[in-house]
Parts: structure tokens; C-alpha cells; sequence
């Protein structure tokens, strides 16, 4: 996947083999394309071959993406619109690997100029007077990405460029290209240019980049200056400001030849799909953990007490399954320091449904809520963490005969478990139980799991038969949950 250049970035070293001059240029056949053509290239090279044409974007391949490559393909400009969290960045990123891997360039050019089509006056003198002896660069494609988070103070200067007094104070005329300090739009000539939060951005500024989009030349202090540029301009932005707020102006939204809409993963799968590629999880977190977290991220985006709005990020359940994961390496680390007894290997970090529980305050500043909701952030989404376990309890395990954990606290018979409640002595308090064998594999934790992956299992049931009323449970001051028969 294409990826933003960091500042100060070495550039890639270009093979040995490529030309080095003009002449050995014309001589390999190589021919001049725009960016939109080379994109539409090896965008159908990719679709002929199979190749996957967006690597790293999940839940978009029947919605999204086929209206991309129709814009792609017609060599539009677009923009994307889409509440947070909905992957626009990180799509728009990954249209950078439909370039070419290698492109010439005339070498000092800062407008990355390609040999056989020079735009400024300098560049064309000088292949004039070099001819095919003129040597020449090559550019990589993660070179040719640029990237604006546009915010209320870009300027003119930051996305067109501005008049370079030194260069005027040297004698050179106003009207000459190379007194102007060219800025990243210009800089990014032959690739593509994104902009984001493109509604941030002032009116004054949308108006440099309508010049931009409608006559592809820059024009810097009432100075014109006929440079067609080459790029292809994507922008992002919430529809929320996008249509209602009217903050781009009328004139630039015409230009853009592509409007798409973006989305939250459409059905739990593809949520689940998503936090399995993006969650860098420091300890094993089980499969119906990350259900409880997917449908967690749901249920949050479909509650009444939050501002649809604003939306609720992809990296909301991202972050939880993350925070879950910290929460199990947090309980092997703490009980690695107690004495443990003798033939008890130390514990290792496997999440439970428990550990969810810190998610509700550690990312409520994730989730905007409505205003009369103030002061009861916590208790929504312990509400929603709820409903979510006891959904996946069901869909997990639906039609499994539970008796045999409902009876482990008849007679007034408690199990407790928490946080720092280690498996060996959850499963010491459980003991052999009828049906805990099918439980675990309707889990996905396999013939043989480990004795954290079986008390992860067993938490999930205690919990389960809670939500479904059929045990209750207190929590002790020290931390501990108690769950024992319905009193």
C-alpha cells in the first residue's frame, strides 16, 4: 500500500539499469503518460492479472472501491466523504502503488518534470541545449505522494507558493517562474495530492485550488503563470460540512469529477476482519472477545445517546481489542510477581470477556455523546458492553446445554474471578464440569487449550448466564466479581 513520505526520507536508490540520458530514454521506447494514464494502466493490468488493486482496505470491495476505479478510470479528481474513522486517509494512500514503480524526471527539477515534457522555461532550455545528452533522475512512486491536513491557517504560500523575495532582490522579474517558492500542490506535479478535511480549508484558499482543478496552471499573487501541472487532486471530507455547513465553495465541488461515499464496515464480519488486520494486540485475545468488541463498536454507533455526526471511528474497537490485550498482559505481568504454587507454571497473557470492562473509560473520549447525555457517558457504553457480551453469548453458544455451570454454585456456592484472578484458580474452583468440552469448541479454542484459554471460556459463560439471568454476580470491594445463584 502506498505510504505518505516522512519528512526527511532517503529516497529509494533506483536500479542500475535504467537509463541514464535522454537518449537512452527515447531509445528504451519509453513514452510520455500523464499520472491519470499511468494510474488507468496499471489499474487494468492489475484487474487483468488479479492482483489485489487496494491492498490493506477491508469492507469496501462491493461498495466503495468499484466506484473508485470508475473514477479512476475516467481520470476524475474525487473527493471522499465519510465520517472519521471510515479509512478514507488510508485509502486515498493506497492509490500511490497504482503508479509507476520508477518514473524519469529531469534531475534539480522541484516540479518533478519529465524529460520529454518540460514545463518551466528553465527546464525546456535546458533540454534544448543538452539535447539527448541531457542526464536524467529517476523518481519512485512513494515520492510522488503528497499529503495536507487542511486546517483554518494554510495559506496561498503552503498549498501554491509565494513570491521568494531573495530571488526577486537577485534581479529576476516578477513575472519569472523561478522567482516563485513553490508549494506542495506544485511540488507533488506528476503524482497525487491529497488534501483532507478538505471543508477546514479557508474560501480564499479553495479558490487558489479551483484554479488548480480547472485550468491545471498556478496562479501566485496575481501572477499567471502557465505551468500545467500533472496530479491527480483527491480530497476528504465529512458530509456533515460537506453539505450542510456549505463550507466548500459551490464552484470547487463541480470540479471535482467523482463525489463517493464511504462507510462503517457494513455486518460484523468485515468489523471483525478489521481489528484482526489493524489491532497490534501484545497478548492473545480469543475469538469471542473480539466478537463482544466488534459488536461493542456497533452497538455504540447505532445508540441513541450518541451523535451520529461525528460517527463512530474504525479505531474505536481497534483500540478496545489493543486495551483488552494490554489488560491480560497487565494480569500476567502483576501475578508473575505472587509466589506461585508448586508445578504451577507462570501465567500467561490470554484475554477474557472481563477485561472489557476498562474499555468503557479509557475510550469514552472516542464517542461524542448527545448533549443530554452529559455525566453518563460511562454508564452508556457499560450498558452497550453488556448487550453486546450477552449477543455473543448467545449467537455463541445457543442450544448448549449450561447446566453444569449453573450448578457449580448451587447451595450458596460462589466462583470468583476479576482482573487479577489467575486461571489456575479459576479453574480450581470450577473443577471438571459437564459441557465445558463443547463450550470450548464452539469458542474456536480447539481439542487442547491452555489453561488461561479454558478459563477465558469459563468467564464467558459465568458472564453469559448472568446477562441471561440465570446466575448473579456482585463485585467486591477489592476488585473481585462474585457471580453465585439468583437470590
Amino acid at each position: 500500500m502506498g505510504r505518505v513520505t516522512a519528512p526527511n526520507q532517503v529516497p529509494p536508490v533506483p536500479p542500475a539499469d535504467l537509463p541514464g540520458t535522454l537518449g537512452e530514454l527515447r531509445t528504451s521506447g519509453h513514452h510520455y503518460r500523464t499520472v491519470k494514464a499511468e494510474i488507468r494502466d496499471n489499474l487494468l493490468a492489475r484487474m487483468r492479472s488479479g492482483e489485489d488493486r487496494f491492498p490493506g482496505i477491508v469492507g469496501y470491495e462491493d461498495t466503495v472501491l468499484p466506484e473508485v476505479e470508475r473514477a479512476l478510470l475516467a481520470g476524475h479528481d474525487m473527493v471522499l466523504l465519510g465520517e472519521r474513522g471510515q479509512g478514507k486517509t488510508r485509502l486515498i494512500r493506497s492509490l500511490g502503488a497504482l503508479l509507476d514503480e520508477w518514473t524519469p524526471v529531469i534531475g534539480g527539477s522541484v516540479l518533478n518534470e519529465h524529460p520529454l515534457h518540460p514545463l518551466t522555461p528553465a527546464s525546456r532550455a535546458l533540454v534544448a541545449e543538452a539535447g539527448d545528452d541531457l542526464p536524467i533522475g529517476w523518481l519512485h512512486r512513494s515520492m510522488r505522494y503528497g499529503e495536507k491536513l487542511a486546517t483554518p491557517d494554510t495559506s496561498v504560500g503552503d498549498l501554491i507558493g509565494d513570491v521568494d523575495p531573495i530571488r526577486i532582490a537577485q534581479g529576476r522579474s516578477l513575472g519569472d517562474p523561478e522567482t516563485i517558492h513553490f508549494g506542495l500542490v506544485p511540488r507533488t506535479n506528476r503524482g497525487i495530492f491529497a488534501v483532507n478535511e478538505l471543508p477546514d480549508l479557508a474560501e480564499r484558499i479553495q479558490v487558489a485550488l479551483l484554479n488548480v482543478l480547472e485550468e491545471r496552471d498556478i496562479q501566485v499573487r496575481g501572477y499567471q503563470l502557465r505551468l500545467p501541472l500533472d496530479l491527480l487532486l483527491v480530497a476528504s471530507a465529512n458530509p456533515e460540512d460537506y453539505t450542510n455547513r456549505g463550507r466548500i465553495i459551490t464552484p470547487l465541488k463541480d470540479r471535482f469529477g467523482a463525489e463517493i461515499r464511504t462507510h462503517y464496515p457494513v455486518d460484523l464480519e468485515l468489523e471483525l476482519a478489521l481489528i484482526r488486520q489493524e489491532a497490534d494486540l501484545v497478548a492473545e485475545v480469543p475469538e469471542h472477545v473480539l466478537e463482544v468488541l466488534a459488536r461493542f463498536a456497533r452497538a455504540v454507533r447505532e445508540s441513541p445517546s450518541v451523535d451520529p455526526r461525528s460517527g463512530v471511528s474504525a479505531r474505536f474497537p481497534i483500540a478496545a481489542a489493543e486495551t483488552v490485550a494490554a489488560a491480560a498482559l497487565r494480569r500476567a505481568g502483576l501475578l508473575a510477581a505472587a509466589p506461585a504454587p508448586e508445578g504451577v507454571r507462570p501465567e500467561a497473557p490470554v484475554a477474557r470477556v472481563g477485561d472489557a470492562v476498562s474499555v468503557t473509560s479509557t475510550l469514552r473520549g472516542k464517542v461524542e455523546f448527545e448533549s443530554g447525555e452529559e455525566g453518563r457517558e460511562i454508564e452508556v457504553l457499560a450498558h452497550l458492553l453488556r448487550t453486546a457480551t450477552a449477543e455473543t453469548f448467545r449467537a455463541r453458544l445457543a442450544g448448549l446445554d449450561l447446566s453444569g455451570f449453573t450448578g457449580l454454585v448451587a447451595e450458596g456456592a460462589v466462583i470468583e474471578t476479576g482482573e487479577l484472578v489467575s486461571s489456575a484458580e479459576l479453574l480450581r474452583q470450577v473443577g471438571p464440569v459437564d459441557g465445558l468440552a463443547k463450550v470450548l469448541d464452539r469458542l474456536g479454542l480447539g481439542d487442547a487449550p491452555t489453561p488461561e484459554e479454558a478459563a477465558a471460556g469459563v468467564e464467558f459463560v459465568l458472564e453469559g448466564l448472568h446477562l441471561t439471568r440465570r446466575l448473579g454476580k456482585d463485585v467486591t470491594e477489592s476488585g473481585r466479581t462474585v457471580y453465585g445463584g439468583r437470590g
